[in-house]
């Protein structure tokens, strides 16, 4: 999910610290700010994430580590250097331009220490090919609101709305409330899209002014899950009953990827829990697709263990999938955020 990035930022380096993440306790206050916040991207006119015309706000940072992450650079609290290979000419500006001789030519390519590398932006400054770039940026509260607001006649007109996704907004919890606050007051419907993995404190006040939540479900097996994302899911399965008792409107997301989670245990399972809860709306199977792993390699990381499952095989998994659920709960299934 990509759009432009979009002014009215207060500055590249702040980290919006993870608070399950083992994160310093300075680095925990900020990520409590409610008048700033770290994000990655914002996207327009978002057709997936949520009813209507939708304009998508992603917070960096996630308590998760999915092998097959499909935005890598959401899973950072820290702003990044992005280098997309493609569009290098191997001139060697960045060399010179960074103040941290983090950057060296290698057979005519640049290679960054990543250990030495402040993301200061110098080279993406000093980038002819616009090869480089900086993915994270702060944003105030008062800024961010202002911009999301600019799309209120698109939202009144198609029954759309905000959208708060990630990474995870709920790792930046004070800020992710300022922000579905401020649009709840101005009637802007509010989404929340969330992998469940937050503290229920913040879980409830994000919640109160959610008119919709986005619920990711990946593995019911708490220790495959943990293979695959780097946690428990005993949390994220507590915190969907439990808005589920406060009585929010939840739509069910499972990211569907061929030979980790659409087996037809996991997916029967899946769709039991899912059937004994009342404020179900719907499920949407997710197929997997490719576009993470270009962005892994720029950002200096290995490649997923999922590269290569092609578009076809995919869709060929998630429509079984479908199958499989349908036989196990009553709400409706469909392909597709």
């Amino acid at each position: 999910m990509q759009g432009g990035r979009i002014g009215g930022m207060v500055g590249p380096s702040w980290k919006g610290a993870m608070m399950l993440k083992g994160y310093s306790k300075t680095e925990m206050r900020a990520s409590r700010s409610t008048s700033t916040g770290m994000l990655f991207d914002i996207k327009r006119f978002a057709m997936h994430d949520g009813p209507g015309i939708r304009t998508t706000a992603f917070f960096k940072g996630c308590p998760l580590s999915c092998t097959w992450c499909h935005n890598p650079e959401s899973q950072r609290p820290e702003a990044e250097l992005l280098h997309r290979a493609a569009r290098c000419t191997g001139c060697g500006a960045c060399v010179g331009a960074c103040p941290e001789s983090a950057v060296h030519l290698e057979a005519g390519r640049p290679i960054t220490d990543r250990e030495q590398c402040t993301a200061c932006g110098a080279c993406v400054s000093a980038c002819p090919a616009e090869a480089r770039e900086i993915v994270g940026t702060v944003w105030t509260a008062e800024a961010l609101i202002g911009e999301l607001a600019k799309d209120s006649l698109f939202f009144e007109q198609s029954g759309g709305g905000v959208t708060l996704s990630g990474g995870e907004p709920l790792g930046q919890p004070a800020f992710c409330v300022t922000v579905l606050r401020s649009c709840h007051e101005r009637g802007i419907h509010t989404a929340l899209d969330t992998c469940g993995y937050a503290e229920e404190d913040a879980l409830a006040q994000a919640a109160e002014y959610a008119d919709l939540i986005l619920y990711d479900l990946k593995l019911m097996d708490d220790e495959r899950h943990r293979r695959s994302t780097g946690v428990s899911n005993a949390r994220i399965l507590s915190n969907l009953e439990r808005l589920d008792r406060w009585g929010k409107r939840i739509w069910i997301r499972v990211p569907l990827i061929p030979g980790t989670n659409d087996d037809e245990e996991n997916l029967a399972t899946l769709g039991r829990f899912v059937h004994k809860l009342k404020g179900i709306e719907r499920l949407q199977v997710l197929p997997y697709h490719r576009g993470g792993e270009e962005k892994a390699t720029g950002l200096g990381r290995t490649v997923t263990v999922h590269a290569g499952i092609e578009p076809e095989r995919a869709a060929e998994a998630a429509d079984r999938a479908m199958d499989i659920l349908r036989e196990h709960m009553s709400i409706p299934v469909s392909k597709g955020g």
